[in-house]
């Protein structure tokens, strides 16, 4: 995330009330675009097809259909995502530009392979058409296309770019579901899921493009990326185990007493997924303060303590500097947490009056659901944050540990509170994302309590370089890739 630190600190230099918007709105939507825009479409497509007096069958087939998508591509990408912004992070500061661009195709083609032939063989026994299976595979596609490029984007200072596509995407989305539903009078659900297709569609285009204006063509091989998977294996567990955790609660609902068959293997939940949905929302606050805050302040005095040891500073200067950047650390996890509270603090007090504004039929089981999920996603954002600070700080085995103990526990409790009264059922989230919370900062306090040491000592004396299954299968695709090229030219 680096990347978009020093353009941000000049975004938040500029006097103003305007100029701070505009630098948290530019934050916000590099952050969250794709995930908020996937809640914005859903709230239009449910408005969209009240409109219209749509069945009920077929807007909650819609809703499953877009949910399960976006679900499984952001499960699909978040093994490979910490890994590949890994190896762009050292791409960058080695100013091997010309390496980014092959990377990102191959991580993007090894994705889709994988992804669209585990998701396809779901949609081929789901129930779905063979319309909405296609519709759904090419929204699939999309998605894993526009995760993986966020991770690229954040070395992109096209601010302004990245947010046009944002609301090009919107605009299409609306417009052509409103022509297609409205005024043409197309099927609802195959209508909807186009509009939504190609917005997201737009939206891919446009990143893709921003990527290839701003990093250059080049010979390099698509493959490298994976030897930093090998390298950095506990990051993509990392990333997995913590998208589990943040998700898997939705899913055991969807199985348990209060799910509901909507269509073969399309499952919902609607008591417990749209206050989940509309909880979630309360912390893209965390998600945008995190890149302002250490990208900001917290960033500049991390790098500052580290080059002191690159560059032969002495003891006296590292000692100032590290006292320096923990009181900052310290300082910014603060107000993060104190932001979070009270963010949901003001969403508790006033989700009574404006809940019932909202045309979702919201009872007092929901109100409950919502409430205890507003709070476990409170703590999960604040640890969430921590974590980020663990791998700044490469302490991955506490990160993968603090992960694991995430997704162990809100989904194992999850599926216990199966067995209570539905009252129960967001509690299991909600100890789960508490554990994750107190099992980061313990593991921050731990790690720093004797920094000097963890940058020195643990060091490895002989640098080693891991090969494991991902890097023979690069070498394997390169080897391939090489022959290929021979053939060609010896037919030439």
């Amino acid at each position: 995330m680096a990347g978009i630190g020093f353009e941000l600190k000049k975004l938040f230099r500029r006097k103003g009330l305007f100029a701070s918007l505009r630098a948290y709105g530019y934050a916000g939507i590099i952050c969250t675009g794709p995930m908020l825009l996937g809640v914005v479409l859903q709230f239009g497509i449910l408005l969209l097809c009240g409109w219209v007096n749509a069945q009920r069958e077929q807007q909650d087939l819609l809703v499953c259909m877009i949910t399960y998508t976006l679900l499984f591509s952001l499960t699909v990408t978040s093994f490979f995502s910490m890994p590949v912004t890994r190896y762009l992070a050292d791409m960058l500061y080695e100013e091997q530009e010309q390496t980014i661009l092959p990377s990102f195709w191959g991580s993007s083609s090894m994705m889709l392979v994988l992804g669209c032939t585990l998701y396809g063989l779901f949609l081929l026994v789901s129930g779905a058409t063979l319309l909405q299976g296609l519709l759904c595979l090419w929204l699939f596609a999309e998605m894993i296309v526009n995760w993986n490029a966020m991770s690229y984007l954040t070395a992109i200072k096209d601010y302004r770019g990245i947010l046009c596509s944002f609301l090009a995407a919107i605009a299409l989305a609306f417009g052509l579901g409103f022509v297609l539903v409205v005024l043409l009078g197309c099927p609802v659900l195959e209508g909807m899921l186009f509009a939504v297709t190609m917005g997201y569609g737009l939206m891919m285009v446009w990143d893709v493009v921003l990527l290839c204006r701003y990093f250059p063509q080049s010979d390099e091989s698509p493959w490298t990326f994976l030897r930093w998977v090998d390298a950095f294996l506990p990051l993509a567990f990392t990333g997995l185990c913590t998208n589990i955790g943040l998700f898997a609660h939705l899913v055991i609902c969807w199985a348990g007493p209060s799910g509901v068959q909507v269509k073969g293997l399309f499952y919902g939940a609607p008591y417990y997924d749209v206050p989940a949905l509309i909880a979630f929302l309360t912390i893209l606050v965390t998600s945008v303060n995190f890149v302002v805050s250490v990208e900001v302040n917290f960033y500049p005095q991390y790098r500052n303590y580290y080059s002191l040891f690159n560059d032969g500073g002495v003891v006296g200067d590292i000692v100032t500097a590290e006292e320096e950047m923990l009181a900052v650390l310290n300082r910014e996890l603060r107000f993060t947490a104190l932001k979070q509270l009270f963010v949901t603090a003001a969403v508790l007090s006033l989700e009574g009056a404006l809940l019932d504004l909202l045309p979702l039929g919201f009872n007092d089981l929901m109100h409950g659901y919502f409430r205890t999920l507003c709070v476990g996603y409170g703590l999960y954002a604040v640890g969430n944050t921590v974590l980020m600070i663990l791998l700044y700080f490469t302490d991955y085995g506490g990160a993968v540990a603090a992960a694991v103990v995430f997704a162990v526990s809100a989904s194992g409790l999850t599926a216990l509170s199966m067995a209570f009264d539905p009252v129960f059922y967001g509690f299991g989230f909600l100890i789960g994302a508490a554990l994750f919370y107190l099992v980061t900062l313990f593991r921050l306090d731990v790690f720093t309590a004797n920094l000097p040491y963890r940058v020195l000592g643990q060091q490895p004396i002989v640098a080693e370089t891991k090969a494991g299954h991902f890097t023979r299968l690069g070498l394997f695709l390169e080897h391939k890739k090489g022959t290929e090229r021979e053939e060609r030219a010896n037919e030439g």
